[in-house]
């Protein structure tokens, strides 16, 4: 696989355009890196091609992305051939402005797609027949045909008329992974101004979170500075605050918040495709000691994981650093998933490596320089209704990890204190 040039300076986040006079994101040589990875994953696969469906491994492979109401419908797609370029599926005139506006695929390789809306257009109208036979004779024609096809994500009517065409079907969605965990310099810059955006956010939420505010005006200030900063997609904005806070119900209400509260947040967006995941926890107005021991003890859990982290270290070693289901009062591993946690950042939100007791401790992997991913820690409160939830973002450097997500989180931050 090719490997990843991580910058020995502090990450940078230089802005939203290029310049003459630094250097900032090369996007073309970023995407070389990602399709030269993907074939490269083709390579070492054994199938005679991959069709992907899942949107960001076709971001990774074509280059090419249109909005997330579309593009989880199931319709675009593509095929990577061995030895082949890249092939396009896509909706409608979206076809059409790819032919335009994205001449590292070849005008022939754009095709308008679709396939049946996720059941809308029912299977029976032929779309997908003749979808399979399209993609039958372009294997032959590549010589590839009798060779296994791996597929990432598929709808089961898709599926079974590719086995009843005759085509062997594999799945491809860990070799994708494989190829998407290691991040380009490139890559690592634009997650570093994603981050720096969330960073300014943060700043706008903590002049604002005082008693008599809602947790949905919350997520709508947020929503708004982000697409103003330049944002492509704000997934989601999490906003907890009060008795909400425990258990964590990974959501927002209409809550209104009151004084000597604690509220918590997770920022999820993107910029040039590239996520955030990115939580701090405030308390409004004034802290209680209650607050303020839970947050040290999340903020303990935290660095001890970031101190262990480096090229060689298997994912349980960071693991068992965090407490178990029972020691915050939960039944077993899967009920506190998501709690002591760590997840891969790129395209998408959660990609390689996961880390959590739930399944880190029996099958580890080993972490390697140029990996990007969030660590997530949670602390319930003793006063049965407050919480301390901390995350931070991590880039895998040759002797240990820099932190992308710059906004305090050394200690419990109070708000407009009073």
């Amino acid at each position: 696989m090719t490997t990843t040039g991580v910058p020995s300076t502090p990450m940078a986040a230089p802005g939203h355009m290029g310049v003459d006079y630094e250097q900032r994101v090369d996007f073309g040589r970023l995407r070389e890196y990602r399709l030269a990875r993907a074939k490269e994953s083709l390579e070492a696969s054994g199938c005679g091609a991959f069709l992907l469906f899942d949107f960001y491994n076709i971001r990774y492979t074509t280059q090419t992305w249109i909005g997330g109401a579309l593009g989880d419908k199931m319709t675009r797609y593509a095929l990577l051939t061995r030895g082949g370029e890249p092939m396009l599926w896509d909706f409608g005139s979206a076809a059409r402005h790819h032919r335009l506006y994205s001449p590292w695929l070849a005008p022939e390789n754009c095709h308008a797609g679709m396939l049946g809306l996720r059941g809308a257009i029912a299977p029976t109208a032929g779309l997908m027949e003749s979808a399979v036979r399209q993609i039958k004779g372009l294997l032959e024609d590549a010589g590839v045909a009798h060779e296994p096809v791996g597929v990432d994500i598929v709808e089961p009517a898709f599926l079974f008329e590719m086995q009843r065409q005759g085509l062997t079907v594999v799945d491809c969605q860990q070799n994708m992974l494989d190829a998407r965990q290691i991040k380009s310099g490139d890559e690592i810059m634009l997650l570093t101004q994603a981050a720096a955006m969330v960073d300014g956010v943060y700043q706008d939420i903590v002049d604002v979170l005082k008693p008599g505010i809602r947790e949905n005006e919350i997520v709508a200030l947020a929503n708004k500075r982000l697409y103003e900063m330049g944002s492509d997609q704000v997934e989601a904005v999490n906003a907890v605050s009060g008795e909400r806070c425990n258990p964590h119900p990974h959501n927002f209400s209409d809550r209104m918040i009151r004084p000597g509260e604690q509220a918590f947040f997770d920022i999820m967006h993107s910029y040039n495709g590239y996520r955030t995941c990115y939580y701090r926890t405030f308390s409004v107005g004034r802290s209680t000691p209650a607050q303020r021991d839970a947050y040290t003890r999340a903020r303990g859990w935290m660095d001890a994981a970031i101190a262990a982290i480096k090229p060689g270290v298997a994912t349980d070693q960071v693991a068992r650093l965090w407490p178990t289901a029972q020691d915050i009062g939960l039944a077993d591993e899967k009920t506190a998933f998501g709690l002591q946690f760590g997840h891969g950042l790129g395209l998408a939100l959660h990609e390689r490596p996961i880390i959590s007791r739930l399944t880190s401790l029996e099958a580890p992997m080993e972490i390697e320089q140029g990996m990007v991913f969030a660590l997530e820690t949670y602390c319930p409160a003793s006063d049965g209704i407050s919480a301390a939830r901390i995350e931070e973002e991590v880039v895998v450097t040759a002797d240990g990890v820099q932190i992308i997500t710059r906004f305090p989180a050394e200690e419990l931050f109070v708000t407009n204190p009073y």
